[in-house]
């Protein structure tokens, strides 16, 4: 497994503060994380209601290879069978895959605390990897996010969409998200030949080694460039913009 996030590259106390927890899951087991974390939102849900409030939480996670279901999944999206298990989740959205090489990050934030609508948190993680992306990127390319398929998308100075570079996935439970994001960095593309990416045929996929400015030794700053990011947009220190989302 390529180890993208060993703790060495990451001091998590200090990406950590007093309103949000940074915890660090690596070769981690699908089904065993999302439990996790519904169980966790379960608990907060219910202090909640007693009045009592716990800092919001990210993780950062890189999964053994899986291929996920979200709740509107149509079977002919899947193209066909590998040795790759496929899991049903209570995430929106279609198919996708995640595992090596790949960093995911879940949001579990009291979106009711923070003033965030649905739209909101979207955006934000959109604009968050964004923020990151561009900083490796050549710059004959853009990326932007699309109105029309949630996710973040390299360009050419043409306007040609070269690929997907990142997948978002929420699930909201009574004001409370979980799931989150994923980046591709480092990972082995072809996974996504088995299925239409979160249910679009023919969606091409990126990663950002592609491109020739990012390596695996690069992963720790990226990582932490990303967390800090995210963390100042929890703090209500970054405002939304406009000009980064395609009609």
């Amino acid at each position: 497994m390529n180890k993208i996030i060993p703790s060495s590259h990451l001091d998590l106390l200090a990406l950590s503060t007093d309103t949000l927890t940074v915890r660090l899951l690596d070769n981690a087991d699908y089904q065993t994380v999302h439990e996790s974390m519904l169980n966790h939102t379960l608990k907060r849900i219910e202090n909640k209601k007693i009045n009592q409030h716990h800092a919001d939480e990210l993780w950062i996670v890189e999964h053994q290879n899986v291929y996920t279901l979200g709740q509107a999944s149509k079977p002919e999206h899947i193209l066909y069978r590998t040795d790759t298990p496929i899991i049903q989740t209570d995430r929106g959205g279609q198919v996708t895959w995640h595992g090596d090489g790949q960093l995911v990050v879940y949001w579990l934030f009291d979106l009711h605390r923070l003033n965030f609508g649905v739209r909101d948190l979207v955006s934000h993680a959109e604009q968050a990897i964004i923020d990151i992306v561009a900083h490796y990127l050549p710059k004959t390319l853009t990326v932007k996010a699309r109105r029309d398929a949630p996710g973040v998308y390299i360009y050419n100075h043409t306007g040609d969409m070269l690929g997907k570079i990142a997948s978002l996935g929420f699930k909201i439970k009574q004001g409370f998200s979980y799931l989150g994001i994923a980046i591709n960095l480092i990972n082995d593309l072809s996974a996504f030949y088995a299925i239409n990416p979160c249910g679009y045929a023919g969606m091409p996929m990126a990663k950002l080694s592609s491109f020739g400015q990012f390596t695996a030794d690069d992963m720790g700053a990226f990582i932490t460039q990303l967390i800090k990011n995210i963390a100042r947009r929890h703090a209500g220190l970054v405002e939304l913009r406009t000009q980064d989302t395609l009609k």
